[in-house]
């Protein structure tokens, strides 16, 4: 015990230079690793990035008289940390799965499209890449997939192309913020070390006013030009029907697993039971489906065993007549989740080591010293994830960067890991698209064939959550506190 008061006072006093040390290093090395590998930099070459910052750090903590099987102590609490958050990432991969199996993700994209109106396409646009994103819990897709339909009819309706790509930003990023399948979501949660539907309850406070405002103004946009196309979503309803049978029945198990949450059942047991609620309404609903999948000539019980577990762990790919919506109609299952899973283990690693050599409890000793508020402490972590977005170009690291460096600022202020959470979200998930040479960016406008410029004004949503949550941090509303013991 003594040797430990030893070493731990020696920690303590770790210049702020050295302790800032491993993060300028990881920058640099991650900001070259995106230039090199672009979207492809999450796929493994990111995470290993972050080894080698532990690395570093660890060489700083070697030369400040940290011992090796401190530092290892301390990942491994770290990663007995993330224990919760990894298992639900993985079961939400696996409810992607058989919710697109059951035909209730193609339902809710079907039943999207069907309140298109012209007089109102800006605003619908918003709302239908908003549910297209809660349903599957990435922006991406439902901008590669509704969002380039969607550019398409606004462009028959003579609309500015940056005007409806900053629509189907907005919703998407709305959608993939809140939504439980998204990685970002389950990402910031981790991170700032608090739950995972209390995160995304306590998002709603900032999230709702921004996507109400986005919508006001979008509403107002439209009532500015008079269309003089029409909105054709047939085609698109069409191939969905060749697939799935839609049905408003399917909808009972979103609605029971969105029960069970506002009842505080456990997430694990939730998901657990929304993914198997999945598999038995895929079977009820979409038998011929199965039959599909399967390569059978008849539906027999291993053929329906083997196609719904391969839906729960490793993917799943629905062919359809319409291009758009093949990419859509698919899931990775429980396997997709595992580059996440991979970049979370690698960032804990990270932030054991800093913990260990005492580099965060500096880091936060120093910051708090200049942020002598919450308002201050808020906003600098806001900075940090734009910062990030700037620097590093990958959404992933502006939430896991920042979320490592301030969670003990948060602690020592005894503020909820919501309030962190909560920031990660509102400033380095959703103002990553509105970088040029960040990944989601260059994606983006890849795919929409918009550029940044040209919808960076109009993804409001975007560019004003992060104000939301300064303003609420000014007027200290909605500020959690930890809950004193």
């Amino acid at each position: 015990m003594y040797f430990l008061k030893v070493i731990q006072l020696k920690t303590s006093r770790l210049p702020l230079s050295a302790a800032l040390l491993p993060i300028i290093i990881l920058v640099l090395l991650l900001t070259y690793n995106v230039t090199v590998f672009g979207d492809d930099a999450l796929s493994g070459s990111n995470q290993f990035i972050l080894l080698l910052g532990a690395a570093v750090a660890g060489l700083v903590g070697v030369r400040n008289q940290v011992s090796y099987e401190q530092m290892l102590h301390k990942v491994g609490e770290n990663l007995q940390s993330v224990t919760g958050p990894i298992l639900i990432l993985l079961l939400v991969g696996a409810l992607a799965g058989t919710w697109l199996l059951s035909g209730i993700i193609p339902a809710m994209i079907d039943y999207g499209l069907q309140i298109a109106n012209p007089r109102f396409f800006l605003p619908t646009c918003v709302l239908i890449s908003a549910l297209v994103s809660l349903a599957t819990g990435s922006s991406w897709s439902t901008s590669a997939t509704i969002g380039i339909a969607l550019i398409g009819i606004g462009k028959a309706l003579g609309l500015p192309v940056g005007m409806v790509a900053g629509a189907v930003i907005s919703g998407a990023y709305f959608g993939d913020k809140l939504s439980p399948l998204s990685d970002t979501t389950n990402l910031a949660s981790a991170m700032s070390g608090g739950e995972l539907f209390s995160h995304i309850r306590y998002m709603l406070y900032t999230t709702l006013p921004s996507i109400g405002i986005t919508l006001l103004v979008f509403v107002f946009l439209g009532l500015g030009f008079s269309t003089y196309g029409t909105v054709d979503t047939s085609l698109l309803s069409e191939s969905i029907g060749e697939k799935f049978n839609i049905s408003p029945w399917l909808f009972l198990v979103p609605l029971g697993v969105i029960l069970m949450i506002v009842k505080k059942t456990p997430p694990l047991l939730a998901l657990f039971v929304g993914t198997l609620l999945g598999g038995v309404f895929a079977l009820i609903f979409q038998p011929q489906l199965l039959l599909e999948l399967s390569g059978r000539n008849v539906l027999h019980t291993s053929a329906i065993y083997q196609t719904i577990l391969n839906a729960i762990t490793v993917d799943t790919q629905i062919e359809t007549s319409d291009p758009l919506l093949n990419e859509l109609f698919s899931s990775g299952g429980m396997q997709g989740m595992l580059g996440t899973v991979w970049l979370i283990i690698c960032a804990m690693v990270f932030g054991g080591v800093m913990d260990a050599i005492g580099a965060l409890q500096a880091i936060s000793n120093a910051f708090l010293k200049w942020a002598q508020t919450t308002f201050q402490l808020i906003a600098g972590t806001a900075a940090s994830c734009l910062t990030v977005n700037l620097t590093a170009s990958d959404q992933y690291l502006a939430i896991v960067v920042p979320g490592k460096m301030f969670a003990q600022a948060y602690r020592n202020r005894k503020l909820a890991p919501e309030n962190l959470s909560r920031t990660l979200e509102d400033a380095g998930t959703v103002t990553s698209v509105l970088v040029p040479w960040n990944t989601c960016g260059a994606y983006q406008s890849g795919v929409l064939g918009v550029g940044v410029a040209e919808y960076f004004i109009y993804a409001i949503f975007n560019w004003i959550s992060p104000i939301t949550t300064l303003v609420y941090a000014f007027f200290k509303i909605k500020i959690k506190k930890l809950k004193v013991d």
